[in-house]
């Protein structure tokens, strides 16, 4: 896909959004949208373009770092629960509980016994979000080896892009097949018929972006928000003064 078609279907898709968003906030919805997947799959990418012309105050993200030993010592779905959404907000998880089926369970950072007990007690988990009025959708970004090393590379070359490789990303690496098999034991415990899991070929980040966003509007039957006319005041000069200029002006850099 060209650049140009790409930019001119995004733009349609984040007018829909504006107004499923907008739609969201008059309902009092409760939308939570899980997005999981390998490093380097584009979960960030799909994030931004879905929240890029929304308002923040009602769309939120969330990107949590390494627990603290007080989180650690906390029931494990405590830290996700601090962040679920209010009545008319929409949260996104980039990366989120299933933390603990994937990197926690390949790197050992969690016990079998922790592991197995988040695979039963997971669907329940969903099940009482559900059961509270959540929606919940779950994505899980697909990416082969051969573009994730691209991607990689990319991120090692590019100063604005190296924050985003660690080291965990190598230790992904050396273990594709151990993550591999911790995804199909997730999958195979919590994709269920109330939260069913949806798979996003992401090879192509462009239409990765679009059918993603184009799925996620299609799980709801929204309507466009009215609002009333709103005529802008004009200005009137009476009494004004002219506002003193600051005290000290930044450079002007560029004119």
């Amino acid at each position: 896909m060209k650049k140009e078609t790409y930019l001119k279907e995004l733009h349609k898709l984040q007018i829909e959004l504006v107004k499923w968003h907008y739609w969201v906030k008059k309902e009092g919805l409760k939308v939570v949208i899980v997005f999981e997947g390998r490093d380097a799959a584009g979960k960030g990418g799909i994030i931004k373009a879905i929240t890029e012309q929304l308002n923040p105050r009602q769309v939120k993200t969330v990107a949590l770092c390494t627990p603290t030993e007080r989180e650690k010592s906390q029931w494990y779905f405590q830290r996700y629960v601090a962040h679920l959404p209010s009545a008319g907000e929409i949260c996104l998880f980039d990366r989120s509980w299933y933390n603990r089926a994937g990197v926690e369970k390949v790197m050992g950072f969690c016990s079998e016994q922790e592991y197995q007990s988040f695979l039963k007690s997971c669907p329940l988990f969903e099940n009482m979000l559900l059961d509270s009025g959540i929606i919940l959708l779950k994505y899980w970004l697909s990416v082969s080896p051969e573009e994730q090393e691209k991607r990689f590379k990319k991120r090692l070359t590019d100063p604005r892009k190296r924050w985003k490789f660690s080291d965990m990303d190598l230790a992904g690496r050396e273990r594709w097949s151990e993550y591999t098999k911790a995804k199909l034991a997730m999958m195979d415990a919590t994709d269920t018929e109330q939260s069913p899991w949806y798979q996003v070929p992401a090879d192509n980040k462009k239409l990765a972006r679009l059918n993603c966003i184009k799925h996620i509007l299609s799980q709801f039957e929204y309507t466009k928000v009215s609002f009333p006319d709103i005529k802008l005041p004009e200005v009137t000069a009476t009494g004004y003064e002219k506002e003193p200029a600051a005290h000290i002006q930044i450079p002007q850099f560029y004119e």
